[in-house]
């Protein structure tokens, strides 16, 4: 077999679980006679909180429990969430709000969890939270990204969360001084829902002791160690769980208010309880995406080359500081901005503002399209305003192949790349060279046609550590347990894939474990594109230990050296010895000597580097003036993933991407009131992506091959994303540069592109 993996495009083993309806998700597996449960929710955005009665809730029929804050105060029950938190630029520390699992005192958003009813029926749970009496004093609200006087948190004068700067301001400022020219340009990133199929849900139960949470999220350690802090017990006595789960999206990596009341309730009723949240709760209550409005200025020298580039972002936080912190992205956000061209001097500052809406920093399909989106629309802007080719902008400002490894002025150490070929491979694939004639046609069809062009690149996320174990079973087969979680994107295929290419053990006879906190020490869970890379890179590991190990034990078995043995990823060799043992050979024949020890193998492993996905995306759109309505005609990708172990899996997670970024781009739009309430709280107002409005994805791969980890890999499961938002953005910027339209921010529905053709400036906002 080819070393490190044969990619293969294997079809997904899981794939007739799932569309055979035989999925095991977190609805599925709750257990048997486990009680419902229904959560009360704030009907206003801000408000003091007066009275809240409970009691007639209580009494009502089928109702076990109803559970409000003073409930779990009075049990000693941590009630505050973790929050991360942002230093100022001053020095002094961001704000520090407390963020209580039911509200305490004060409402802060529609949708904030005020009590937990727990009932026989979810019928029953509903019927009886109508008799809940709230009552408030309504208080101002907040909406706006700037200093305002309604405040939302005591902690948080003018609802500033935080201020916080990255890079050099001095040589900044000065590269912009001496710059022979200077563009700037204001982008709006609009607020999304993430809308995962399977929406979020948990059941918790205990058993001799000890708390078991089942949840739909993306990693099980997090909310484990969250727990024992909240209960005030060991990690030991918490069991976490995540069954199949129907996607995730970042938005399922958090842990949320329901899932710290839920082990009290099934505490204090004796019975296990489980709670699903349904469409427009989801949208009330999940964490969202985006929402920031950037100020982007490249400073650029005579000959094209930028000097200096300068951001100022106004963040949405929402009601509450996040839990990995929007301000851990806005660094990450600077650190990706400056790596994909050699600009010398950078610096990023981002300000966070409360507002009275659902927090929001789950970058939904991607880590960084944020981050890539503001930079790739000033470069497109900044071409138009040189007199450039974008195309060729880009290509006097990439970091050069002879360049690596290079080291960014915020501390990103790129180890290879070679972006000049990656993009020439997209703009033949995608047919630059016809575009004139494509609008042409257009034109003559009375349609406008604009092209857009997105080079991107990201790094691999999350913790660079992560667990295995591999262990023979006595059936002939291997179980391997894994410390990521599949959120949807084949995990199961892709690890056994990889074990059997590196063991020969049949792929069919390797079964994939994961989440669940008892089967395996620590993991680092899904989320920034870290999972294959650092799967495989700690699978590798164990499969190395494996190959001494067996070696060692084989030496007697074969009357060599252990030294002597070779193992050719099928079976052991060596001169002198006629035995040729396949790896499930080995784990029977130590069975059989009594080596229980060389049955099971553990590893632990940390990646040497982080890896850098990067790539060209190329669209195409078509909009009709008489009506607005806007199209994605072509659509074409070339990524440099490094080495694939299944190319059709990574083809899929790029075509998911890339609609996520169309669906953004084209139709979706979250819209509050000016009293806090959504308005786009249903499918009948929120417009999700649809089949048609998907063009055909071409999608092809030039691959630069990793040097910071041993497989090659780059990861791939945030690229479409990242991508796609700036490329369709600057073909409508394109498209309606020629009508005098110099500003476009998505999304590009119908009624906002015709407001922009017919100068409707309040009507596109």
């Amino acid at each position: 077999m080819d070393k490190f993996g044969k990619s293969q495009p294997v079809k997904r083993v899981e794939d007739v679980r799932f569309l055979t309806g035989h999925g095991r998700y977190v609805d599925d597996v709750a257990p048997e006679g486990a009680l419902r449960a229904f959560v009360f929710r704030s009907p206003v955005a801000h408000a003091e909180i007066t009275t809240l009665d409970v009691s007639a809730a209580r009494e009502a029929e089928g109702v076990h429990l109803v559970v409000t804050s003073d409930d779990l105060l009075a049990a000693g029950i941590d009630t505050g969430m973790s929050g991360a938190l942002a230093p100022n630029r001053d020095g002094s520390k961001g704000a520090a709000p407390k963020r209580p699992v039911l509200a305490e005192g004060r409402l802060r958003y529609v949708g904030e969890s005020v009590a937990l009813v727990v009932a026989e029926t979810l019928e029953q749970a509903r019927d009886a939270a109508e008799l809940i009496e709230l009552d408030y004093d309504e208080l101002p609200v907040a909406m706006a990204l700037a200093p305002g006087e309604n405040t939302i948190h005591p902690e948080a004068p003018d609802n500033r969360a935080y201020d916080f700067g990255i890079g050099d301001e001095d040589a900044t400022n000065a590269a912009f001084d001496a710059a022979a020219k200077t563009v700037k340009l204001e982008i709006g990133d609009n607020r999304i829902i993430v809308n995962s199929m399977e929406p979020r849900g948990a059941f918790a139960e205990w058993t001799d002791g000890r708390i078991h949470l089942g949840f739909g999220g993306q990693g099980v350690w997090g909310m484990k160690a969250e727990l024992a802090r909240a209960y005030h017990m060991e990690p030991e006595q918490i069991h976490t769980t995540n069954p199949d789960v129907g996607g995730g999206f970042g938005m399922k990596g958090f842990p949320y208010p329901e899932y710290f009341v839920l082990p009290y309730a099934a505490r204090e009723t004796g019975r296990p309880v489980r709670w699903m949240s349904d469409r427009t709760e989801a949208m009330l209550s999940d964490n969202g995406g985006r929402d920031l409005v950037t100020t982007a200025e490249l400073a650029f020298d005579a000959d094209n080359r930028i000097t200096g580039y300068r951001l100022h972002t106004r963040s949405n936080l929402g009601a509450y500081n996040s839990h990995f912190g929007q301000f851990i992205q806005s660094n990450l956000f600077a650190r990706v901005l400056t790596g994909t061209y050699d600009i010398q001097t950078a610096f990023y500052r981002s300000e966070g503002f409360y507002t009275n809406t659902v927090q929001v920093d789950a970058y939904r399909g991607a880590g960084r399209p944020e981050a890539i989106y503001v930079l790739e629309r000033v470069m497109d802007r900044a071409a138009r305003e040189l007199g450039i080719d974008p195309l060729e902008l880009r290509r006097i400002n990439f970091i050069k192949p002879d360049q690596f490894p290079y080291k960014t002025v915020t501390g990103e150490n790129y180890d290879v790349g070679d972006f000049v070929r990656v993009m020439g491979h997209a703009e033949t694939t995608a047919d630059l060279a016809g575009f004139a004639a494509r609008r042409a046609a257009s034109e003559k069809a009375g349609k406008l046609r604009g092209l857009g062009v997105c080079y991107y690149i990201e790094s691999i996320l999350g913790a660079p550590n992560e667990d295995v174990k591999v262990e023979f079973t006595e059936d002939g087969g291997a179980r391997i347990y894994v410390g990521t979680q599949s959120n949807g994107q084949g995990h199961e295929t892709v690890f056994r894939q990889f074990l059997a290419d590196q063991t020969g053990i049949p792929a069919e006879k390797i079964e994939v474990v994961q989440g669940d906190s008892d089967l395996i020490a620590s993991g680092g869970g899904t989320g920034g594109s870290r999972s294959v890379t650092v799967q495989t890179n700690v699978t590798l590991q164990a499969v190395n230990d494996m190959v001494a190990g067996f070696s060692d034990f084989l030496a007697g078995e074969m009357g060599v050296d252990a030294a002597a043995i070779t193992f050719d990823d099928e079976t052991f060799r060596a001169d002198g010895s006629n035995l040729t043992p396949t790896m499930l050979e080995a784990a029977q024949m130590a069975r059989e000597a009594g080596r229980e020890d060389l049955l099971v193998w553990q590893a632990t492993s940390t990646l040497p580097g982080r890896s850098y996905p990067n790539g060209c995306h190329v669209a195409e759109v078509e909009i009709d003036p008489e009506t607005g309505q806007t199209i994605c005609d072509r659509y074409s990708v070339v990524d440099d993933f490094g080495n694939l172990i299944n190319p059709m899996l990574a083809e899929g997670q790029v075509h998911g991407g890339v609609a996520q970024g169309l669906g953004q781009a084209l139709t979706e739009h979250v819209v509050y009131d000016e009293d806090g309430q959504l308005l786009t709280a249903s499918f009948m107002d929120y417009a999700m992506p649809r089949a048609d409005n998907m063009p055909m994805i071409g999608f092809e791969t030039e691959p630069v091959p990793s040097t910071a980890n041993p497989m090659g890999m780059k990861g791939c499961g945030e690229a479409g994303t990242v991508g796609s938002m700036a490329a369709v953005s600057n073909a409508v910027q394109d498209a309606l540069w020629a009508r005098g339209i110099k500003q476009v921010d998505m999304p590009f529905t119908p009624a906002r592109v015709w407001a922009m053709l017919e100068g409707d400036a309040i009507a596109a906002e």
